[in-house]
């Protein structure tokens, strides 16, 4: 019996986390480096889906490399107790969908954000029965395609898709070997026609159409 595993992004794709994270990350911007740097929850979105090193850079690109990955350490352990506390804002119908979707797939997580910030989620909404395994570049450095690949490897899919919203998942997808689904409500378009959701709740059908 073949094993299939859907494995979702986090940002734009379950849930938006950028008004408290850019909350969190002013604070510390403020009290460790300048009070008139403000960080914004539309900052926050045109950088998410990057590794946490570009992200950096994009964030504050003002800083030299040694200084600007002390201050993000900062931003995102404060991020993390923040959303662990208060969580984001959940797209509708995530947990009904998920209970669908995990009577007949394995639900995983894989993104590209740092150590924590997945644990912080699952934490806020008790969602960890949810999902078999989670992978970061926080963990191990490893850029998107490459955790995807680790996770069907390690978990012994024999069909997987990925479920983002912006092209970098999309080709992230593509470098692992897998299917993609695309949340066309979240952050981003893709450029290549490809199975798409309008809303969280049509993800049970659309995957059908993709693994069965």
């Amino acid at each position: 019996m073949n094993k299939s595993g859907i494995i979702f992004d986090m940002d734009g794709t379950l849930w938006d986390s950028s008004a408290g994270v850019a909350g969190s990350w002013t604070e510390v911007v403020a009290r460790e480096y300048s009070k008139d740097k403000v960080i914004t929850a539309e900052k926050i979105q045109s950088v998410m889906g990057l590794t946490m090193d570009k992200l950096a850079e994009k964030v504050f690109p003002e800083l030299f490399p040694e200084r600007r990955m002390e201050l993000l350490a900062m931003c995102c352990e404060a991020e993390n107790n923040y959303l662990a506390k208060h969580g984001g804002i959940l797209y509708p119908e995530v947990e009904s969908t998920l209970i669908k979707l995990k009577e007949k797939y394995e639900l995983f997580i894989v993104s590209n954000c740092q150590s924590g910030y997945i644990e912080a989620f699952l934490e806020y909404y008790g969602f960890g029965k949810y999902f078999t395994d989670i992978e970061c570049y926080g963990n191990n450095n490893l850029k998107k395609g490459d955790n995807i690949k680790l996770v069907v490897s390690r978990n012994h899919l024999d069909k997987a898709v990925y479920v983002g919203d912006i092209e970098g998942d999309y080709i992230a997808s593509t470098e692992a070997g897998i299917g993609f689904i695309h949340a066309s409500y979240g952050f981003g378009r893709i450029s290549e026609e490809v199975p798409v959701i309008k809303n969280f709740a049509e993800l049970p059908e659309v995957t059908k159409s993709v693994l069965g």
